[in-house]
């Protein structure tokens, strides 16, 4: 049996249609994680509060889409309302992440670490409970996926499409396309603009960068407010996506493979955080088709990917790309 089901998997339409799916949660994982490694690359701060804000930029991508799409809006129309919608939650979520960095995170730069984890923590609790509350108030269930706002995903996103021998679904192409625009727009800015280089010469020396000029406590609320905005923007996608969608619980469920794709990549280091959302995205990929079509269990991929984490701190400790200090005040 097991010989058998290698030689379907082997296939160029089985395996074809595997890395497409990898690849799509690739650049979920990327999405997710990309303003969480920024965050602790400049600052140190391990920000457990990433997730809620991630679930929090889904409900209000999810609402400007229910508001603005009727059942007679196009395709089109909806797509173009759904980019805006990321644009609108990435600003006011960036808004967010820049006052929570200046009134909550600045005043513990100088304590230990574990005051800043423990504040994190506690600011997920608050956040999650003020949902529940709002979420009472008009009569929706926070346990379970916002499916109006599924509701307004375009038609054509809901198909599979045919490339060649592999079939996909527009919606893993569509998460790939994101995710590589996430990809490229963080890299061109942390290397070709001049805020790059003060955020890059902040996490190798923060002492140093201020003694050239730079504001670093200036530089550290924009990148935290950065990373806040990217959180809100991919759960901006995630609402359409029928694995996450908008609930409360999806802020767990986005923190933990956000954490593993950091740690695995290296805390700290953006390159080691595309290079492991590939690995942990490709894992995911390959044990859900082997757990979906062999073996009958479905908690499987999710296990596999703290393996994957368990595995690269016993060989490599320090990640793929990590170094031994990163971030700092």
């Amino acid at each position: 049996m097991i010989l058998e089901a290698l030689a379907e998997f082997l296939t160029l339409g089985e395996l074809g249609g595997v890395i497409v799916n990898g690849l799509a949660k690739s650049a979920l994982y990327v999405m997710i994680a990309s303003g969480l490694t920024l965050i602790f690359g400049l600052m140190g701060v391990l920000n457990f509060a990433h997730g809620s804000l991630t679930m929090v930029g889904a409900y209000l991508g999810g609402l400007l889409m229910v508001v603005t799409v009727t059942g007679g809006t196009a395709p089109i129309t909806r797509l173009g309302l759904f980019f805006i919608a990321i644009v609108v939650v990435f600003a006011l979520l960036t808004v967010l992440g820049g006052a929570i960095e200046t009134t909550i995170i600045r005043p513990l730069y100088d304590r230990p670490p574990i005051y800043q984890i423990l504040l994190t923590f506690g600011l997920t609790l608050v956040i999650e409970e003020i949902v529940r509350i709002v979420l009472g108030i008009y009569d929706l269930q926070p346990l379970s996926d916002w499916q109006a706002a599924l509701a307004t995903k375009p038609q054509f996103l809901r198909e599979p499409v045919a490339l060649g021998p592999v079939s996909a679904g527009w919606l893993s192409l569509f998460q790939i396309l994101l995710g590589t625009i996430t990809v490229v727009s963080i890299w061109a800015f942390l290397t070709k603009t001049r805020y790059g280089l003060y955020i890059r010469a902040g996490s190798e020396d923060t002492e140093m960068a201020s003694a050239l000029g730079i504001d670093v406590r200036q530089v550290f609320t924009v990148v935290f407010a950065l990373g806040i905005g990217l959180a809100g923007a991919a759960g901006t996608l995630l609402m359409w996506d029928p694995t996450w969608g908008a609930s409360v619980p999806l802020a767990a469920e986005t923190l933990l493979p956000a954490f593993i794709v950091v740690i695995v990549g290296g805390l700290g280091t953006f390159r080691g955080t595309v290079v492991a959302a590939l690995v942990v995205g490709m894992a995911d990929a390959v044990t859900t088709w082997w757990f979906q079509n062999v073996i009958e269990f479905t908690g499987l991929p999710e296990l596999v990917l703290f393996l994957v984490l368990v595995v690269t701190l016993i060989v490599r400790p320090q990640g793929l790309f990590g170094v031994e200090e990163v971030g700092g005040h």
